[in-house]
């Protein structure tokens, strides 16, 4: 009997998905919840697993390929028998059980699949950007899932192949090298055309709508961090013992930004047509970055998480984004958003509103910087602060109000557990 393996339904707001990788071949056995492939849609990594063991009787799709939602994806034959131990390959007792012709079939199938597989669990865009640069797979760390290699592993390969070229050529050959890069042997510039990732595009085309269906404003202020640092300081020790969990900035900005959304209910809205939603509850995305760029996931209901929970959540979350294993359900919805561009070393920025969301608070790097306190010139790690807001929903003073709110929370933090 055969099991057809479909795409599965996907969220409303992705129309398709790319096949990321195989992981088996035809005539391959697969064990039962095995997964068979990866589907790369524009917001996350979707695992399809089978749901009885048997052989891999065909594959309908390469690598590369893009598919929509209940289209056929391979066909599994489940009368073959699949012991624990050769779960993942064909043995002579996976053969006799099945006959002849199907073996026919499968080494047909299985010469067409190696065909379209062609470089691995690489994308097609990888491949040719290996081939263009004369790499070899071996030469490359893969950072992706299971290993699989990505384009900005290929990317910081080349860039450290050049810091090593530069550093050993003489001066002659490092002119003629760079020659050679420009072109000017040929006469021509030389110039590198790649696909843009479906993150990148689905990334592009939002923040595209954002600009163009918003009226976004951007308040900034700066916020003394050494309150929640000494604070940090005193405890960070004892709070990790206790929970398993360092304690860092992102947990004080998140509970105070919901206590600030408490008294700026606007703030935590959305429009939809010519409604205002209220939401009676508090969503808040926090921005991290994966290998193929930056995602938004949700910490649900943040005002009844306690600080130990914001944290750990955090750090899945990374995890996740780094193992691209993100479910859609982690960044689907939310309410309000904070991007941290100080961790890459950003002084200033206006951030840009995820939509529907009506504000997003950006944080940046702290600097050490001469403030004047109570007459006196002091020395302390500063912040500086911006939230972006949409202006036809939310007013000048009530933006402004918010994010003063947030900075006497942060810069006197036994307000944000008295709730003042």
């Amino acid at each position: 009997m055969s099991i057809d393996i479909k795409v599965p339904d996907l969220p409303e707001s992705v129309a398709d998905a790319v096949i990321a990788n195989w992981h088996k071949d035809v005539g391959e056995t697969i064990a039962a919840d095995e997964v068979l492939v990866d589907l790369e849609t524009d917001k996350v990594i979707l695992e399809v697993p089978v749901v009885k063991s048997g052989m891999v009787k065909e594959i309908l799709f390469s690598v590369g390929d893009t598919v929509t939602a209940g289209q056929l994806l391979a066909v599994i034959d489940d009368s073959v028998h699949v012991e624990p131990s050769h779960t993942g390959q064909s043995s002579a007792k996976d053969e006799k059980a099945v006959g002849s012709d199907d073996i026919k079939i499968a080494a047909e199938n299985n010469t067409r699949t190696e065909a379209l597989h062609t470089g691995g669990a690489m994308s097609p865009s990888v491949r040719k950007l290996m081939v263009l640069n004369a790499i070899d797979e071996s030469q490359v760390q893969g950072s992706g899932r299971k290993g699989r290699i990505l384009k900005q592993d290929v990317e910081k390969f080349l860039a450290q192949r050049d810091i090593k070229e530069s550093k050993t050529l003489t001066p002659v050959q490092e002119q003629r090298v760079s020659e050679r890069r420009r072109g000017a042997s040929s006469g021509e510039r030389l110039e590198r055309r790649v696909p843009m990732t479906r993150l990148r595009a689905r990334i592009a085309e939002r923040l595209v709508q954002s600009q163009q269906q918003a009226a976004i404003l951007t308040t900034f202020n700066e916020v003394n961090m050494k309150p929640v640092m000494d604070l940090r300081g005193r405890y960070k020790v004892d709070f990790e013992k206790k929970y398993d969990v360092r304690l860092g900035f992102m947990s004080f900005f998140v509970r105070a930004c919901v206590e600030a959304l408490k008294g700026f209910p606007e703030i935590n809205a959305s429009i939809d047509g010519n409604d205002i939603v209220y939401h009676g509850y508090y969503d808040i995305g926090v921005a991290v970055s994966g290998p193929k760029g930056l995602v938004v996931p949700i910490l649900r209901d943040a005002d009844i998480m306690s600080i130990a929970e914001i944290e750990q959540s955090i750090i899945d979350y990374a995890i996740k984004a780094r193992d691209n294993s993100l479910a859609i359900e982690d960044i689907t919805g939310g309410t309000f958003t904070i991007s941290n561009g100080g961790v890459y070393g950003s002084m200033l920025s206006t951030p840009i509103i995820n939509p529907p969301q009506s504000a997003i608070l950006g944080m940046h790097n702290i600097s050490e910087r001469a403030m004047v306190v109570d007459g006196e010139i002091k020395i302390l790690p500063m912040m500086y602060l911006a939230v972006s807001y949409d202006h036809r929903l939310i007013d000048g003073k009530s933006a402004v109000q918010f994010l003063v709110t947030i900075k006497q929370l942060l810069e006197d933090p036994s307000r944000i557990l008295l709730g003042v």
